[in-house]
């Protein structure tokens, strides 16, 4: 290995972006990584420090620039220092109210009455 190049997916897997060498050539081959803004198919493709590289994972994406490269997989400390994250900031969570269903019963109620079970059926025929 060059000390100034390493494999994309060898690199994914020592910054801590996947948990294995093999999810990252999955990642990579499945062509949800990017290299300067180019994809990149090919997990055995070489990048070096200032390069920007942008994973698309399950859920969300991460940008990140190379900054420098590790030996050996370590920990999320030393992995951090192996890149610079530029992901944009998650959007905020939509705030919910909390409503009770209708019809739902309290925990510890017990098996509905007839006269309960009629209330319900007299509720959802309202719904409809």
């Amino acid at each position: 290995m060059d000390g100034d190049r390493q494999r994309i997916d060898r690199w994914l897997w020592h910054a801590r972006v996947v948990k294995t060498r093999e999810l990252a050539k999955t990642l990579v081959e499945g062509g949800h990584v990017r290299v300067d803004r180019e994809r990149e198919t090919k997990a055995g493709a070489a990048i070096k420090p200032g390069q920007v590289l942008t994973v698309t994972l399950p859920g969300r994406v991460r940008v990140l620039k190379v900054v420098g490269f590790v030996e050996r997989r370590g920990s999320a400390e030393v992995a951090a220092t192996t890149y610079e994250d530029l992901s944009p900031p998650p959007p905020p969570r939509e705030t919910r109210v909390e409503t009770a269903p209708v019809g739902e019963r309290e925990d510890g109620a017990g098996r509905p009455t007839k006269r309960d079970r009629r209330a319900l059926d007299r509720l959802r025929e309202g719904e409809e």
